[in-house]
Protein backbone atom coordinates (compact mmCIF):
# COMPACT_ATOMS: atom_id res chain seq x y z
CA UNK A 1 0.00 0.00 0.00
CA UNK A 2 1.24 3.44 -1.29
CA UNK A 3 1.49 5.99 1.99
CA UNK A 4 0.20 9.21 1.45
CA UNK A 5 1.92 12.06 2.19
CA UNK A 6 -0.19 14.64 3.97
CA UNK A 7 -1.76 17.52 1.89
CA UNK A 8 -0.02 20.40 3.74
CA UNK A 9 -1.43 23.33 2.10
CA UNK A 10 -5.44 21.70 2.20
CA UNK A 11 -4.93 20.47 5.65
CA UNK A 12 -3.77 23.84 6.49
CA UNK A 13 -7.14 25.50 5.09
CA UNK A 14 -9.14 23.00 6.04
CA UNK A 15 -8.01 23.41 9.35
CA UNK A 16 -8.55 27.24 9.42
CA UNK A 17 -10.32 28.58 7.05
CA UNK A 18 -13.27 28.64 8.30
CA UNK A 19 -12.34 29.70 12.48
CA UNK A 20 -10.74 33.20 10.76
CA UNK A 21 -12.10 36.85 10.46
CA UNK A 22 -10.00 37.47 7.42
CA UNK A 23 -9.21 34.97 5.22
CA UNK A 24 -6.14 36.15 2.93
CA UNK A 25 -4.88 32.53 2.43
CA UNK A 26 -7.69 32.19 0.20
CA UNK A 27 -6.03 32.10 -3.83
CA UNK A 28 -9.23 32.29 -5.90
CA UNK A 29 -10.38 35.75 -7.52
CA UNK A 30 -13.49 37.02 -5.14
CA UNK A 31 -15.88 34.39 -5.69
CA UNK A 32 -19.31 35.57 -7.34
CA UNK A 33 -22.54 33.84 -7.01
CA UNK A 34 -24.71 33.21 -9.99
CA UNK A 35 -26.92 36.41 -10.00
CA UNK A 36 -23.57 37.92 -10.03
CA UNK A 37 -22.72 36.56 -13.12
CA UNK A 38 -25.84 37.17 -14.98
CA UNK A 39 -25.16 40.97 -14.16
CA UNK A 40 -21.96 40.95 -15.63
CA UNK A 41 -23.73 39.24 -18.93
CA UNK A 42 -23.79 41.54 -21.55
CA UNK A 43 -26.92 39.11 -22.70
CA UNK A 44 -29.13 40.07 -19.84
CA UNK A 45 -31.61 37.90 -21.59
CA UNK A 46 -29.94 34.57 -21.76
CA UNK A 47 -30.26 31.99 -18.78
CA UNK A 48 -27.50 30.48 -16.63
CA UNK A 49 -29.39 27.03 -16.55
CA UNK A 50 -31.57 25.25 -19.40
CA UNK A 51 -33.99 23.99 -16.39
CA UNK A 52 -35.94 22.28 -18.54
CA UNK A 53 -33.38 20.04 -19.80
CA UNK A 54 -33.33 16.19 -18.32
CA UNK A 55 -30.49 15.76 -15.86
CA UNK A 56 -28.48 13.00 -17.82
CA UNK A 57 -24.78 12.30 -17.16
CA UNK A 58 -24.49 14.80 -20.12
CA UNK A 59 -21.73 14.56 -22.73
CA UNK A 60 -18.95 12.22 -21.49
CA UNK A 61 -15.97 14.47 -22.58
CA UNK A 62 -17.57 17.62 -21.67
CA UNK A 63 -20.57 20.04 -23.47
CA UNK A 64 -20.17 21.23 -27.01
CA UNK A 65 -21.06 24.69 -25.59
CA UNK A 66 -18.13 24.58 -22.24
CA UNK A 67 -15.08 22.74 -24.78
CA UNK A 68 -15.86 24.97 -27.64
CA UNK A 69 -15.71 28.24 -25.30
CA UNK A 70 -12.43 26.11 -24.16
CA UNK A 71 -10.82 26.13 -27.51
CA UNK A 72 -11.96 29.59 -28.66
CA UNK A 73 -9.48 30.61 -25.90
CA UNK A 74 -7.04 28.24 -26.49
CA UNK A 75 -7.28 29.16 -30.22
CA UNK A 76 -6.61 32.90 -29.75
CA UNK A 77 -3.67 35.14 -31.00
CA UNK A 78 -2.03 31.16 -31.78
CA UNK A 79 -2.63 31.08 -35.39
CA UNK A 80 -3.54 27.61 -35.05
CA UNK A 81 -6.95 26.31 -34.23
CA UNK A 82 -7.29 24.11 -31.20
CA UNK A 83 -10.39 21.69 -31.68
CA UNK A 84 -12.87 20.94 -29.29
CA UNK A 85 -12.26 17.61 -29.04
CA UNK A 86 -8.64 17.96 -27.78
CA UNK A 87 -10.59 19.10 -24.45
CA UNK A 88 -12.13 17.20 -21.83
CA UNK A 89 -13.09 18.37 -18.55
CA UNK A 90 -12.81 17.42 -15.12
CA UNK A 91 -13.70 18.04 -11.41
CA UNK A 92 -11.35 21.08 -11.12
CA UNK A 93 -7.81 21.19 -11.81
CA UNK A 94 -7.35 19.58 -9.07
CA UNK A 95 -8.57 16.00 -10.52
CA UNK A 96 -7.46 17.14 -13.63
CA UNK A 97 -3.96 16.93 -12.65
CA UNK A 98 -4.51 13.74 -11.16
CA UNK A 99 -5.81 12.11 -13.59
CA UNK A 100 -2.94 13.39 -16.42
CA UNK A 101 -0.26 11.49 -14.08
CA UNK A 102 -2.82 8.58 -13.45
CA UNK A 103 -2.68 8.42 -17.52
CA UNK A 104 0.76 9.26 -18.58
CA UNK A 105 3.58 8.21 -15.74
CA UNK A 106 4.28 5.23 -13.54
CA UNK A 107 6.74 2.93 -12.02
CA UNK A 108 10.40 3.14 -14.11
CA UNK A 109 9.48 7.20 -15.44
CA UNK A 110 11.11 10.17 -13.97
CA UNK A 111 9.13 13.55 -13.79
CA UNK A 112 10.98 17.06 -13.36
CA UNK A 113 9.06 19.69 -11.61
CA UNK A 114 9.40 23.19 -11.01
CA UNK A 115 9.65 24.11 -7.39
CA UNK A 116 8.32 25.22 -4.75
CA UNK A 117 4.37 24.73 -6.03
CA UNK A 118 1.19 23.52 -5.56
CA UNK A 119 2.20 19.91 -3.48
CA UNK A 120 0.06 17.21 -5.19
CA UNK A 121 2.39 18.38 -8.31
CA UNK A 122 4.88 16.34 -7.20
CA UNK A 123 3.35 14.17 -4.88
CA UNK A 124 0.61 12.42 -7.55
CA UNK A 125 3.65 10.84 -9.57
CA UNK A 126 5.85 9.76 -6.49
CA UNK A 127 2.88 7.76 -5.25
CA UNK A 128 2.25 6.18 -8.19
CA UNK A 129 5.43 5.06 -8.58
CA UNK A 130 7.45 7.56 -10.45
CA UNK A 131 10.75 9.49 -9.63
CA UNK A 132 10.84 12.97 -9.20
CA UNK A 133 13.20 15.55 -9.26
CA UNK A 134 12.37 19.08 -7.66
CA UNK A 135 13.34 21.81 -10.21
CA UNK A 136 13.89 24.73 -8.04
CA UNK A 137 13.38 28.30 -8.41
CA UNK A 138 14.82 30.75 -6.66
CA UNK A 139 13.85 34.65 -5.68
CA UNK A 140 17.05 35.74 -6.64
CA UNK A 141 15.99 35.30 -9.99
CA UNK A 142 12.55 36.70 -9.88
CA UNK A 143 11.32 32.96 -9.22
CA UNK A 144 12.88 31.53 -12.01
CA UNK A 145 14.52 28.06 -12.31
CA UNK A 146 17.57 27.80 -14.08
CA UNK A 147 17.44 26.63 -18.10
CA UNK A 148 20.65 24.83 -17.48
CA UNK A 149 19.66 23.06 -13.96
CA UNK A 150 16.89 21.34 -16.27
CA UNK A 151 18.77 20.05 -18.61
CA UNK A 152 21.22 18.92 -15.64
CA UNK A 153 17.98 16.97 -14.67
CA UNK A 154 17.09 15.36 -17.50
CA UNK A 155 17.15 11.48 -17.60
CA UNK A 156 17.02 8.54 -20.35
CA UNK A 157 13.33 7.80 -18.33
CA UNK A 158 12.06 11.49 -18.11
CA UNK A 159 8.54 11.15 -19.19
CA UNK A 160 7.53 14.68 -18.14
CA UNK A 161 8.18 18.16 -17.01
CA UNK A 162 5.63 19.78 -14.79
CA UNK A 163 5.64 23.40 -14.55
CA UNK A 164 2.96 26.25 -12.90
CA UNK A 165 2.51 29.24 -14.70
CA UNK A 166 1.43 31.60 -13.57
CA UNK A 167 3.01 30.53 -10.22
CA UNK A 168 1.86 29.58 -7.03
CA UNK A 169 3.04 30.74 -4.65
CA UNK A 170 5.10 33.67 -5.86
CA UNK A 171 3.03 35.05 -8.43
CA UNK A 172 5.94 34.86 -10.81
CA UNK A 173 5.53 33.98 -14.55
CA UNK A 174 7.78 32.27 -17.03
CA UNK A 175 8.13 34.12 -19.75
CA UNK A 176 7.54 33.48 -23.57
CA UNK A 177 11.34 33.08 -24.17
CA UNK A 178 11.80 30.88 -21.16
CA UNK A 179 8.97 28.57 -21.99
CA UNK A 180 10.49 28.29 -25.74
CA UNK A 181 13.46 27.15 -24.10
CA UNK A 182 11.79 24.45 -22.00
CA UNK A 183 10.17 23.07 -24.93
CA UNK A 184 13.38 23.08 -26.88
CA UNK A 185 14.74 20.84 -24.23
CA UNK A 186 11.52 18.67 -24.21
CA UNK A 187 11.88 18.54 -27.84
CA UNK A 188 15.52 17.22 -27.85
CA UNK A 189 14.32 14.33 -25.84
CA UNK A 190 10.43 13.60 -26.79
CA UNK A 191 9.66 14.79 -23.41
CA UNK A 192 5.99 15.58 -22.38
CA UNK A 193 4.96 18.99 -20.37
CA UNK A 194 2.37 19.57 -18.37
CA UNK A 195 1.68 23.45 -17.60
CA UNK A 196 -0.69 23.95 -14.63
CA UNK A 197 -2.31 27.30 -16.13
CA UNK A 198 -5.27 27.76 -13.33
CA UNK A 199 -4.68 31.31 -12.36
CA UNK A 200 -4.06 32.04 -16.56
CA UNK A 201 -4.85 35.12 -17.10
CA UNK A 202 -4.68 36.59 -14.09
CA UNK A 203 -1.72 39.29 -15.35
CA UNK A 204 -1.67 42.75 -13.82
CA UNK A 205 1.87 43.24 -14.27
CA UNK A 206 2.65 42.01 -17.64
CA UNK A 207 0.56 42.64 -20.81
CA UNK A 208 -0.45 41.15 -23.78
CA UNK A 209 1.60 44.06 -25.69
CA UNK A 210 5.27 42.78 -23.45
CA UNK A 211 7.26 40.86 -25.31
CA UNK A 212 7.79 38.31 -22.89
CA UNK A 213 4.10 37.90 -22.37
CA UNK A 214 3.48 33.98 -21.91
CA UNK A 215 0.99 32.25 -24.30
CA UNK A 216 -0.68 28.95 -22.82
CA UNK A 217 1.80 25.94 -23.61
CA UNK A 218 -0.04 24.38 -25.78
CA UNK A 219 0.17 27.72 -28.34
CA UNK A 220 3.51 27.20 -28.94
CA UNK A 221 3.24 25.34 -31.66
CA UNK A 222 4.97 21.36 -29.38
CA UNK A 223 2.24 18.91 -29.58
CA UNK A 224 3.57 17.00 -26.84
CA UNK A 225 2.59 19.81 -23.99
CA UNK A 226 -0.55 19.36 -22.12
CA UNK A 227 -2.67 22.43 -20.08
CA UNK A 228 -4.65 21.98 -17.33
CA UNK A 229 -6.89 24.77 -16.34
CA UNK A 230 -10.03 25.57 -13.95
CA UNK A 231 -12.73 27.91 -13.09
CA UNK A 232 -12.29 27.94 -9.39
CA UNK A 233 -9.13 30.97 -9.17
CA UNK A 234 -9.26 33.26 -12.44
CA UNK A 235 -13.26 33.12 -13.41
CA UNK A 236 -14.33 33.43 -8.96
CA UNK A 237 -16.05 30.01 -9.43
CA UNK A 238 -14.81 27.49 -7.16
CA UNK A 239 -18.16 25.84 -6.22
CA UNK A 240 -19.17 24.52 -9.86
CA UNK A 241 -15.92 22.14 -9.34
CA UNK A 242 -15.46 22.55 -13.39
CA UNK A 243 -11.68 21.97 -14.84
CA UNK A 244 -10.01 21.03 -18.05
CA UNK A 245 -7.10 18.82 -20.13
CA UNK A 246 -6.47 20.53 -23.26
CA UNK A 247 -3.29 19.00 -25.77
CA UNK A 248 -2.94 19.54 -29.47
CA UNK A 249 -1.56 15.49 -29.60
CA UNK A 250 -4.77 14.05 -29.96
CA UNK A 251 -3.24 10.59 -28.71
CA UNK A 252 -2.08 11.79 -25.66
CA UNK A 253 -6.35 13.10 -25.20
CA UNK A 254 -7.26 9.41 -25.95
CA UNK A 255 -5.01 8.08 -23.32
CA UNK A 256 -6.24 10.61 -20.21
CA UNK A 257 -10.08 9.65 -21.56
CA UNK A 258 -9.48 5.83 -21.53
CA UNK A 259 -8.03 6.15 -17.70
CA UNK A 260 -10.79 8.74 -16.84
CA UNK A 261 -13.37 6.32 -17.05
CA UNK A 262 -11.74 5.00 -14.43
CA UNK A 263 -12.30 7.48 -12.19
CA UNK A 264 -15.12 10.06 -13.40
CA UNK A 265 -18.05 9.44 -16.22
CA UNK A 266 -18.49 13.06 -16.56
CA UNK A 267 -18.71 16.84 -15.22
CA UNK A 268 -21.80 18.10 -13.60
CA UNK A 269 -24.10 19.12 -16.49
CA UNK A 270 -25.74 22.18 -14.43
CA UNK A 271 -21.76 22.78 -13.60
CA UNK A 272 -21.10 23.18 -17.12
CA UNK A 273 -23.19 25.05 -18.23
CA UNK A 274 -22.59 27.84 -15.48
CA UNK A 275 -18.89 27.66 -17.10
CA UNK A 276 -20.06 27.72 -20.52
CA UNK A 277 -22.26 30.83 -19.27
CA UNK A 278 -18.66 32.29 -17.92
CA UNK A 279 -16.83 31.75 -20.64
CA UNK A 280 -19.47 32.77 -23.42
CA UNK A 281 -17.93 35.77 -25.31
CA UNK A 282 -20.91 38.09 -23.82
CA UNK A 283 -19.64 37.60 -20.30
CA UNK A 284 -15.68 36.90 -20.11
CA UNK A 285 -14.88 39.86 -20.78
CA UNK A 286 -16.54 41.44 -17.59
CA UNK A 287 -15.58 38.85 -15.87
CA UNK A 288 -11.85 38.82 -16.40
CA UNK A 289 -11.76 42.81 -16.41
CA UNK A 290 -13.67 42.78 -12.93
CA UNK A 291 -10.41 40.40 -11.16
CA UNK A 292 -8.02 41.64 -13.07
CA UNK A 293 -8.90 45.41 -11.76
CA UNK A 294 -9.13 43.49 -8.52
CA UNK A 295 -6.25 41.88 -8.82
CA UNK A 296 -4.86 45.70 -9.64
CA UNK A 297 -6.07 47.55 -7.03
CA UNK A 298 -5.48 44.70 -4.30
CA UNK A 299 -1.67 44.94 -5.39
CA UNK A 300 -1.35 48.46 -4.53
CA UNK A 301 -2.37 47.84 -0.88
CA UNK A 302 -0.24 44.67 -0.93
CA UNK A 303 2.93 46.87 -1.88
CA UNK A 304 1.78 49.76 1.38
CA UNK A 305 2.19 46.28 3.55
CA UNK A 306 5.55 45.73 2.46
CA UNK A 307 6.80 48.92 2.41
CA UNK A 308 5.39 49.18 6.04
CA UNK A 309 6.90 46.31 7.06
CA UNK A 310 9.90 46.99 4.93
CA UNK A 311 12.28 46.42 8.63
CA UNK A 312 10.19 42.88 8.84
CA UNK A 313 9.42 41.58 5.64
CA UNK A 314 10.36 41.42 2.24
CA UNK A 315 9.59 39.85 -1.20
CA UNK A 316 9.43 39.33 -4.94
CA UNK A 317 6.85 42.00 -6.60
CA UNK A 318 4.37 39.09 -8.08
CA UNK A 319 3.07 40.07 -11.96
CA UNK A 320 0.35 37.64 -11.92
CA UNK A 321 -1.73 35.42 -10.06
CA UNK A 322 -3.48 36.26 -7.46
CA UNK A 323 -0.61 35.76 -4.41
CA UNK A 324 2.10 37.01 -3.39
CA UNK A 325 5.37 35.05 -1.32
CA UNK A 326 6.32 37.21 1.62
CA UNK A 327 9.24 36.17 4.05
CA UNK A 328 9.57 37.70 7.81
CA UNK A 329 12.19 38.03 9.64
CA UNK A 330 13.66 39.30 12.86
CA UNK A 331 17.22 41.54 13.02
CA UNK A 332 17.76 39.78 9.61
CA UNK A 333 16.51 36.14 10.84
CA UNK A 334 13.52 34.05 9.56
CA UNK A 335 10.89 33.56 11.72
CA UNK A 336 8.90 30.36 12.95
CA UNK A 337 6.63 31.14 9.86
CA UNK A 338 3.86 28.59 11.29
CA UNK A 339 4.24 29.79 14.66
CA UNK A 340 3.95 33.11 12.64
CA UNK A 341 0.81 32.20 10.92
CA UNK A 342 -0.62 30.60 14.24
CA UNK A 343 -0.12 33.61 16.62
CA UNK A 344 -1.77 35.82 13.32
CA UNK A 345 -4.55 34.49 13.30
CA UNK A 346 -5.01 33.73 16.89
CA UNK A 347 -4.57 37.64 17.86
CA UNK A 348 -6.21 39.30 15.02
CA UNK A 349 -8.27 36.84 13.10
CA UNK A 350 -6.13 37.24 9.95
CA UNK A 351 -4.90 33.96 8.11
CA UNK A 352 -2.27 33.41 6.17
CA UNK A 353 -0.23 30.07 4.78
CA UNK A 354 3.01 29.24 5.89
CA UNK A 355 5.69 28.40 3.53
CA UNK A 356 7.50 25.99 5.46
CA UNK A 357 4.70 23.92 6.33
CA UNK A 358 3.32 24.06 3.01
CA UNK A 359 5.68 24.48 0.32
CA UNK A 360 8.81 22.86 1.70
CA UNK A 361 10.77 23.45 4.85
CA UNK A 362 13.73 25.14 3.54
CA UNK A 363 11.09 28.61 3.27
CA UNK A 364 11.83 29.25 6.13
CA UNK A 365 9.96 32.61 7.44
CA UNK A 366 8.07 32.51 3.78
CA UNK A 367 4.22 33.20 3.99
CA UNK A 368 1.62 33.03 1.16
CA UNK A 369 -0.85 36.32 1.16
CA UNK A 370 -3.91 35.82 -1.34
CA UNK A 371 -4.61 39.32 -1.86
CA UNK A 372 -7.62 38.80 -4.81
CA UNK A 373 -10.64 38.66 -2.37
CA UNK A 374 -12.91 41.72 -1.48
CA UNK A 375 -10.86 44.88 -1.25
CA UNK A 376 -12.42 46.20 1.90
CA UNK A 377 -11.64 42.74 3.62
CA UNK A 378 -8.04 42.88 1.81
CA UNK A 379 -7.29 46.51 3.72
CA UNK A 380 -8.42 45.42 6.91
CA UNK A 381 -6.87 42.20 6.84
CA UNK A 382 -3.81 43.65 5.78
CA UNK A 383 -3.85 46.81 8.99
CA UNK A 384 -4.74 43.72 11.22
CA UNK A 385 -1.41 42.31 10.16
CA UNK A 386 0.54 45.16 10.31
CA UNK A 387 -0.80 45.96 14.07
CA UNK A 388 0.26 42.45 14.68
CA UNK A 389 3.90 42.97 12.56
CA UNK A 390 4.80 46.09 14.70
CA UNK A 391 3.08 44.71 18.55
CA UNK A 392 4.06 41.16 18.63
CA UNK A 393 6.53 39.64 15.74
CA UNK A 394 9.04 39.95 18.99
CA UNK A 395 6.90 37.09 20.70
CA UNK A 396 7.30 35.19 17.49
CA UNK A 397 9.72 32.24 17.32
CA UNK A 398 12.93 32.39 15.27
CA UNK A 399 12.73 29.17 12.52
CA UNK A 400 15.45 26.82 13.53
Amino acid sequence: MVKIAQFSVEAWMDKYENNCKYNIAETCCASISIDQLRELSEDKGRDVFQTSKALTYGAIRGSDALRDNLARLYSARSGKTLPKENIITTNGAIQANYLLAYSLVGPGDHVICHYPTYQSLYEVPKQLGAEVSLWKAQPENKWAPSIDELKSLIKPNTKMIVINNPHNPTGAVLGKSFLQQVIDVASEHKIIIHSDEVYRPIFHGITPMDAEFPPSIVSMGYDRAIATGSMSKAYSLAGIRVGWIASRDSDIINEIAEARHYTLISVSTLDEQVAAFALDPNTIHSLLARNISLAKTNMELMEKFVWKNDDACEWVKPVAGTMAFVRFHRDGKAVDSVDFCEKLLEKTGVMFVPGSECFGEEFKGYVRIGYVNHTEGVKEGLDKATQFVRRNLGDVKLAE
